[in-house]
This record gives C-alpha cells, structure tokens and sequence, in this order.
C-alpha cells in the first residue's frame, strides 16, 4: 500500500496509515505541477521593492521589518532555528509522523509557494521513517503548531535530532546521509510554509478517532456483558423504545447490545421466571448504556465532521490564491480542533465512569445477586477484584481531570500580536492520555465480567452466556485463566487491555455474528 499525496484531501484512514503503521507516500504528478505553479508567484515577488509578509519580512511582530535579498536564506534558517523551541518529553512517533503528512498535504495543495523539492524531503522523509525529535511542550495551538513543525522542518535541513526506522537517537545530517537524502536550503516564504498549520493537533485528532470507533464498539460489549452478569433485562434496549428518541449513536449502541445478548440463557431464565426475577428497573450504568455511549458516538460523529473539513484545508500565512495573489489570513487559528479534541475529552471521561461503575456493581454482595463479594475465591483469603475497582476508579478520577478544557485557555505571545491562541496541541495531548486510560477501564470491566460469568455458570465449558459473549469469554480465557485464589493481577489486566487495543475484543465478537457491530 502507498498512500498518495494530491491536490486534495487525505482520507482520515490515510493519515492513520502513515502516521501509525509506516505506510510509505508518494508526490501525485498534479501536486508536483501545483506547487511548481504557485512557486513561480513567490518567484516574481523577490524583487518586488514592496514589502510581502513572509517573503521580504520578517515573522510574527517583526513583520515590519523588510529583509535585504542577501539575507533572505538566513531569515528562513533563523526562523526554523528560533522557533525549534520544544521541551519535554518526546512527542509519540505517531504523533511527529502524522504532523509531516498533514503539512505535506498542505504543500501538495500548491496553495503555499514551496518548491517541489521541499515536498519531496518530506515525503524522503516518512519513507525513510526518519522521526523527528519533537518535545511535549512549544506549541500554542496558533500560527500553527509552531514549535513541533520547526523541528520538522530543522530536521530536513539536517539540523537537531531525530530518530531513525529503529528508533535510534542520531544528529540529523547523519540520519539524512545515511538515507541519501540531501539537506535544504529554504528559499522565500518556505519556512514559513513548513510551520504555519494546524497539523499536529489534526493528526491527534484523526487518530484518537480512529481508537474511539473500536473503543466505543468495546464499551457496547463490555455493557452488554456486565447486564448478562449481573442477571439484568434486555428488554430496555428494543428498537422501538430508542426510535422514541431517535438519536444515531444511540441506536446504534442499542443494536449493538441487542446483538451480543441475543440468544443467552441468563437472560432468558430471567425473562421466564417472572417470580424470581423482581426487579423492576436495572441502574442506569445498565439500563442508560446506549444512550450514554450513543452521546459518545454523537460527539465523536462531530468532531469527525470538524476533521474532514480541517483535511481538505489548506492552511497557510500567508498563502497563494487560486488567482495569483499573496494574502495573510487567520485559517491557522487551532479553535475549531481544540474544541472537538476537548469535547471527546469528556465524552472519554464519562464513557469510562459508567463502565466504572458497572465493575464496581459486581463487586458488591448487595447488588451483584448471588455472587461471592469481590468475586473472591475465598472471601476474606482471598480479595478478588477488589483492588482492580481501585485502579478503574483512579483512572476515571484522573480522566475528569483530562476532561477539563484546554481550549478556553489562552496566553498572549509574540508581543500581543499573537493575542488569544487555541492551546489545542495540549487539547490532543490529553485526549491521547485519556484514550489510554479509557482502554484500561474497559479492560478492566472485561475481565471481571467474564470471571463473574464463570462464577454464575461453571466456565466455558457449561457456558450459559450468548452466542457473542461466549466468544469474548474464550478470546479472554487463551490470554488470563479462570476463577481461583488470588494471582497476581496486574498483568491480567494489561493482557485484557492489549486485547481490547488490538480489536481482539470486538473481532471475537463479530466473529459470532452476521452482522459486524456498529
């Protein structure tokens, strides 16, 4: 596979392709022509005696100083030098990976006025999967993320650090000789070309999409497990009762657990035994789970919507219009991304508290009906799950601070010419911190349905669960085994978790149903 670069849009998958999984990328022909064309515009400005943001001046509140031709290639090596400005810890490769792209499909828009090479040591670049050296902090989500795309572009002059394809630590100009790749030289407007983009926070956005889709699918199953578990109703989730209130996601989520549930024993002895079974209404982290992960969904459909928009942008300052002309502009304010980076922060937080409290229900003899408290072996020996709830609840507590907005935030920079930025770099951040902690609380909601499952019916081999859970239950048992004395536990719980990161979960599930899950 070969992801190529166009005059258009990326596709959200293409950029996860990339960033992710080293997919290599090539320059479409269009592309190279476009830049060449628009290359030509910031050619005849050169000499031209008045002045143009980013071609003869300088950058942010010095743009009123108007640079001699002679020190022109310095002003593009001092601003890439200057603004290479991060600290902290290393940016995810993915993270680096996904910003290259994104700002090359920028250039290949031939809306920026770079010349074909500068696109082509990016595009060297990723294919050789040289990383750049980007540290957590230096970008204010405005005028782009400023400091990540410096080291970038630094990166491509054979300047700073960067990372091989084995994640060795080298200078730069020796990771470029040893790939045959040849240092620039920017010209005119290029630095400024480089580092004027949203491309960082976009790239986390379209990746933390990518995880939600298998994460919210995860919860649905979880969910369902835990209502067979805990010897609840399906009846709540019947299409006419949520086409009453005719939400996608949440239909969606209702199908979903519909599906898993169809066909299992436990809930059909409920059903069945009208005097056994008296309750009249399950807790809402239950009877409320498609409408809760179906507000997931509906969030995670907008932001998706702000994404696609963002993908077929073309963010520059200033940039060439279809016309010829050379105007400054705002399109790299980081808002409109910072916000959906931060409304998936809360969706996140609140998609991990119901599952919460969901394990927590089976741990209690008052709620769980009829199983051991904690799912001990041996109550009082033996602590079971105990603990684990602990380690849900301290994950959840710490996802509502996640939950708390960057966006709203903002410093004022570059002598207040730079006076309200988006923060929406730190937005993507914590979003990828609470994604992960997410997982982990979805992982932990698995593994103590499917002892709590074991625990009701005797284990696999007597299973009483549906058809679905049956087959999340064995994909579970090849990785943790079944009920006993206490073990050590924490690796139980990363052994689950790297099943739900690797879609095991949700394969094991459609891989018992007709219909994959929405």
């Amino acid at each position: 596979m070969t992801v190529t670069v166009t005059t258009t849009a990326l596709s959200p998958a293409d950029v996860v392709a990339v960033a992710r999984h080293l997919v290599p990328v090539e320059l479409s022909a269009g592309s190279l022509a476009a830049m060449a064309d628009s290359r030509a515009v910031i050619e005849a400005l050169v000499t031209d005696t008045v002045p143009h943001y980013g071609v003869s001046t300088g950058f942010g509140a010095l743009a009123t100083k108007q640079i001699p031709i002679g020190l022109r290639t310095q002003l593009q090596r001092s601003l890439i030098r200057s603004h290479a400005a991060s600290s902290g810890t290393e940016a995810d490769r993915e993270i680096v990976r996904g910003l290259m792209l994104n700002r090359l499909s920028t250039m290949a828009t031939g809306r920026t006025g770079v010349r074909p090479v500068v696109a082509r040591s990016y595009a060297a670049l990723l294919n050789a999967a040289i990383t750049p050296v980007v540290g957590e902090y230096g970008s204010l989500g405005c005028s782009g993320d400023l400091a990540p795309l410096s080291h970038c572009a630094l990166a491509v002059m054979g300047e700073g650090k960067v990372r091989n394809a084995e994640g060795t630590l080298l200078d730069a100009a020796d990771a470029l000789a040893a790939a045959g790749i040849e240092p620039l030289v920017l010209a005119e407007k290029e630095g400024l070309a480089l580092i004027n983009g949203t491309d960082g926070m976009l790239g986390m956005l379209l990746m933390a999409a990518a995880d939600l889709h298998l994460l919210a699918s995860t919860a649905d199953i979880a969910a369902a497990m835990s209502v067979e578990g805990l010897l609840g109703t399906d009846a709540v989730f019947a299409a006419e009762l949520h086409a009453l209130r005719p939400h996608p996601g949440q239909r969606d989520s209702a199908a979903n657990m519909r599906a898993v549930l169809a066909g299992s024993p436990l809930i059909a002895a409920q059903k069945a035994d009208a005097h056994t079974f008296t309750r009249v209404q399950d807790a809402y982290s239950l009877r409320c789970a498609p409408q809760v992960h179906g507000a997931v969904r509906a969030t995670l459909a907008h932001a998706e919507s702000v994404a696609a928009i963002e993908l077929a942008s073309a963010i520059d300052n200033p940039v060439v219009t279809l016309d010829g002309r050379v105007e400054s502009n705002g399109n790299f304010h980081g808002a409109p991304i910072g916000y959906v980076l931060d409304f998936l922060a809360i969706a996140v937080a609140d998609l991990a508290s119901i599952s919460e409290r969901r394990t927590d229900r089976f741990l209690d003899t008052a709620r769980n009906h009829g199983l051991n408290a904690f799912l001990a072996d041996d109550p009082g020996v033996d602590s079971g799950h105990m603990i684990a709830q602990y380690t849900a609840a301290g994950i959840v507590s710490e996802l509502k601070r996640l939950a708390v907005p960057a966006s709203v935030d903002s410093i004022p920079s570059s002598a207040m010419q730079e006076d309200h930025v988006s923060m929406g770099w730190h937005a993507g951040l914590k979003l990828r911190k609470a994604i992960d902690g997410l997982a982990r609380v979805l992982a932990i909601e698995l593994l103590t349905n499917a002892r709590a499952l074991d625990m009701r019916d005797g284990g696999l081999e007597f299973s009483k669960s549906s058809p679905v859970i049956t087959a999340v239950r064995s994909v579970i048992r090849g990785q943790v085994p079944g009920p006993g004395t206490d073990r050590f536990i924490a690796p139980e719980i990363e052994a689950v978790r790297l099943l739900v990161a690797n879609a095991a979960i949700v394969d094991a599930a459609n891989s018992a149903l007709e219909t994959p899950l929405a």
